[in-house]
Parts: structure tokens; C-alpha cells; sequence
């Protein structure tokens, strides 16, 4: 049986959805999707935990934990209910040990969960930050990674043209996390944890293809681990 990935979604006007160019990612490195319900049920979480073993954390609207800035009047407000819930999942796996990649929002969120600071705009806050955003004109933009760390190994890469789909960016790293690769303005791209489990990148793998492909293999072989493991 391949190992099952939860993956959190979007929440607007009491209805959940998902891109499903995450769900074909997942898939294509080998693991089944698991779509999981935007709850504040403990008893909901602790129930389908057992039916995951790693987690996705997708793109969303702002983040709010951690600011230390205000946020721009063009990025949406984040829905309390699903902070919630997402905040759960996000809990409950790193507890157990379950790996999880969190994307844009989730990378966000990994790092102000652990204690971490987030520039509410990026733009008015960080001293000659390039434009990130596709909402402010950008496309891509290049990435360089620092040398040996997991995401370096991973992707065999010391560079890589990436999406630009962010307003808000990381301040300060929460606990036991560390810098895996920065935009040339010095912008934090992507995070990983000392534990090898977590990571975050802050553009969206999902849409390139074979470029980004490593990433959510890496986090199907550890949740292999996982799935593997003696109950």
C-alpha cells in the first residue's frame, strides 16, 4: 500500500477546496491524497490521524501569527476557522512525527507555529526586496540553495527559477528551523527542520512539474517511513 498524504485545504463562504495540481503531485511521487475536513472536532483530528503519514500544508491567504507589520490591503484575510483547523493538523503531525511540507502559507505557518516572525508585506518592510508577488507584476525569479542541506541534496540543484507567489515573507526562523535557500534579494525561499521532517518552500512546486518533483518525493519516502513503522 503506498503511504497516504493529508492535505489541507482552502476554506470560503463553508465550503473547503483544493487545486488539484496538488493532488496529481502527490500522486505522481508514489502516495495517495487524503483530502482532510476543515475541523475544530480534537476527536475528528485524532481519528483520520491514524489514516495519514505526512502532510501537505498549501497555499492560502495571509498569515497572521507573528506579524511584524501590518498587512497590505491586497492580500486576503485568513478564515479563523480553517487557522484553526489547519493549526490542528499541522499539531497533531509534528507531535507524532508524521513529515510535512508546508507551501507559501504552510511554510508561513510551520515557522510562526515553532515561534518564528513573518513581514506582514515583504515589499514594505524588508530593505530593497525584489517584487514577489504576481498580484504586484513578478513572475519568477531564481532561488539559490544553501550548499548541503536537505533541500541542496534533494533537488541535486545550486539554483532554480521558481513561481513568484508571495507578499508576505519570512522575519526571523522559529525554533529549530534553518535557512535551505534565499531569492537574490535575500528573501527566505525555503526552510527545513532539524529534524528532517518538516520543511517549507515559499513558491508552489505544484505547478512545475518535474523541475519541483524531488520535494514531494522526499516527503513520500519519509511518510514510507512512517507507514511502515510497528503501530
Amino acid at each position: 500500500m503506498p503511504p497516504r498524504i493529508g492535505l489541507t485545504t482552502s476554506f470560503a463562504d463553508n465550503t473547503q477546496h483544493l487545486d488539484r495540481r496538488y493532488v496529481a503531485a502527490v500522486e505522481a511521487a508514489g502516495a495517495a491524497p487524503v483530502l482532510l475536513p476543515t475541523t475544530d472536532a480534537p476527536t475528528t483530528v485524532d481519528t483520520v490521524l491514524d489514516q495519514i503519514d505526512g502532510l501537505v500544508v498549501p497555499g492560502g491567504p495571509a498569515v497572521t501569527e507573528g506579524l511584524t507589520g501590518p498587512l497590505p490591503d491586497d492580500l486576503d484575510s485568513l478564515d479563523e476557522f480553517r487557522a484553526d483547523s489547519d493549526r490542528r493538523w499541522i499539531e497533531a503531525c509534528w507531535h507524532t512525527g508524521r513529515p510535512i511540507l508546508g507551501i507559501c502559507y504552510g511554510m508561513q505557518r510551520l515557522n510562526a507555529l515553532a515561534g518564528g516572525t513573518l513581514y506582514g508585506d515583504v515589499e514594505a518592510e524588508y530593505d530593497d526586496a525584489d517584487t514577489h508577488s504576481q498580484k504586484r507584476g513578478a513572475t519568477t525569479h531564481k532561488i539559490s540553495f544553501v550548499k548541503d542541506t536537505r533541500l541542496h541534496q534533494w533537488l541535486g540543484l545550486e539554483s532554480l527559477t521558481v513561481n513568484s507567489r508571495h507578499l508576505q515573507a519570512l522575519a526571523t526562523l522559529g525554533d529549530g528551523f534553518s535557512v535551505a535557500a534565499r531569492a537574490p534579494d535575500g528573501v527566505i525561499e525555503a526552510i527545513e527542520h532539524e529534524t528532517g521532517r518538516f520543511f517549507g518552500v515559499q513558491f508552489h512546486p505544484e505547478r512545475m512539474g518535474d523541475d519541483a518533483a524531488p520535494l514531494f518525493q522526499a516527503l513520500v519516502e519519509q511518510a514510507r517511513a512512517v507507514s511502515l513503522s510497528p503501530a
